[in-house]
């Protein structure tokens, strides 16, 4: 099935693309080149590699997890492979930003630094927390042959929108977690408000992140590129409460009824006419 606007589709969705891979090469860069590099010993060194996993999992692999029921060159495979690698990256996004927690822990710990103090990890670790719920939902009641159709149409929508939330939670708090970490870094000379080169690369990244964020929202959010139905689904319609399917199909059938109705009655006014005119000609010949 072909998809309208499908180079409207294409341009966006490598501009996507480009654009998130640019965010992890300006993040890698941030974190070797101004930040000393990465490392595992509880020193700023592990901390950096909190956002590096972030951006990478739980921004860049979560907006092509969000998006990849929109590529019309996978509509041709099967809603469960699809179902598989939608749920096979959102695991590693989770992975990524579960070991990116344990990385700032560690960190906070070995430097006595409180945890869990600032408005940015705050919500931070709503969203970790919200995303693995999400995906366990996910998993056990989209992906597992586990959940009766009317629960999967019942939830389906909360769980679309619930990912969106999520995914624009993670860029808010990737904004105010770059923020947050280049007014500790410049709390002396340079000063913030001086421009320095690092505090400039990292506002720029900032833009592509938020960048991003806009392109994968606008992509998910139109209708005409949305993955087509299949014929055979089986999902119940939220307003309606009848699959799909089973509507298709008794569509067709009463269709078929009202066809069959038509011609036995066209057939039962012909026999009529048929009489009418025998018993005429029968009269006419008496």
């Amino acid at each position: 099935m072909a998809m309208d606007g499908y180079r409207g589709f294409l341009g966006l969705l490598v501009s996507a693309l480009l654009v998130g891979f640019l965010s992890v090469i300006f993040t890698l860069i941030w974190v070797l080149h101004y930040r000393e590099g990465l490392g595992w010993d509880g020193s700023a060194l592990e901390f950096n590699w909190h956002p590096v996993l972030v951006i990478t999992g739980f921004v860049f692999i979560q907006g092509i997890a969000i998006i990849v029921y929109r590529l019309p060159w996978t509509w041709k495979c099967s809603k469960l492979l699809m179902k598989s690698i939608h749920a096979g990256l959102n695991t590693i996004a989770a992975i990524l930003a579960i070991i990116s927690l344990v990385a700032v822990f560690d960190f906070h710990n070995a430097s006595k630094i409180p945890n869990m103090y600032s408005l940015h990890s705050w919500v931070g670790m709503i969203a970790v927390i919200l995303y693995i719920l999400q995906l366990l939902l996910g998993f056990f009641v989209f992906l597992l042959p586990l959940a009766p159709p009317s629960l999967r149409a019942l939830l389906m929508p909360i769980h679309t929108y619930s990912g969106l939330f999520i995914f624009g939670t993670v860029i808010a708090t990737v904004l105010m977690g770059v923020t947050e970490k280049l007014l500790f870094t410049f709390k002396k000379t340079p000063a913030y408000n001086s421009f320095p080169p690092e505090g400039v690369f990292a506002n720029t990244l900032g833009l592509l992140i938020l960048l991003f964020g806009a392109l994968i929202f606008w992509i998910v959010t139109r209708p005409q590129w949305k993955r087509p139905q299949e014929p055979n689904s089986t999902l119940l319609q939220p307003n309606r409460g009848t699959p799909e399917g089973v509507e298709g199909s008794m569509a067709t059938s009463l269709g078929n009824m009202d066809k069959l109705d038509s011609e036995l009655n066209n057939e039962a006014a012909a026999r009529k006419r048929n009489i009418t005119l025998d018993e005429a000609g029968q009269r006419s010949t008496v």
